[in-house]
């Protein structure tokens, strides 16, 4: 256990209710709930480590991740749990004169074979679009 983990146990709990359940710091539990949810980290262990309930670490930090996507981003981007968008951006790349045609063959399950050896880029679009039209083999009776 690292001095950062003995710290914050030593922080997390607070006080303890009439029926034995704990209280815990804010703050603390919110460092906990954001070390719980790096990528790679055992929540399970994490819990043991601090003293918690895996099953409660757990519940706080789906609570804390709905609460994130009711709220709206932080307008400054320095949260440590930025994020990332689930859209990739789209770069298109334009074609120059000098690539080769395309070289290569499909070989169906079926046993057709298609060599499109010939075909240039341009005729790629015209290509896909035939080949999803065709019925598929597994589909059909006969």
């Amino acid at each position: 256990m690292t001095e950062k983990d003995t710290e914050l146990s030593r922080r997390l709990v607070i006080g303890q209710k009439r029926d034995g359940r704990r209280c815990y710091d804010k703050e603390a539990k919110h460092e906990l709930i954001e070390a719980g949810m790096r990528p790679g980290v055992s929540v399970a262990r994490m819990a043991l480590r601090h003293g918690v309930n895996a099953n409660l670490l757990r519940t706080w930090i789906s609570q804390y991740r709905r609460q994130g996507e009711v709220m709206a981003p932080p307008a400054s981007g320095n949260s440590a749990l930025t994020m990332a968008s689930p859209f990739i951006p789209v770069v298109q790349v334009k074609a120059s004169a000098k690539m080769s045609p395309l070289r290569f063959s499909v070989e169906f399950p079926n046993g057709v074979k298609l060599n499109l050896s010939d075909a240039g880029l341009e005729d790629l679009p015209l290509i896909l679009k035939m080949l999803c039209q065709l019925p598929c083999s597994g589909s059909t009776q006969g």
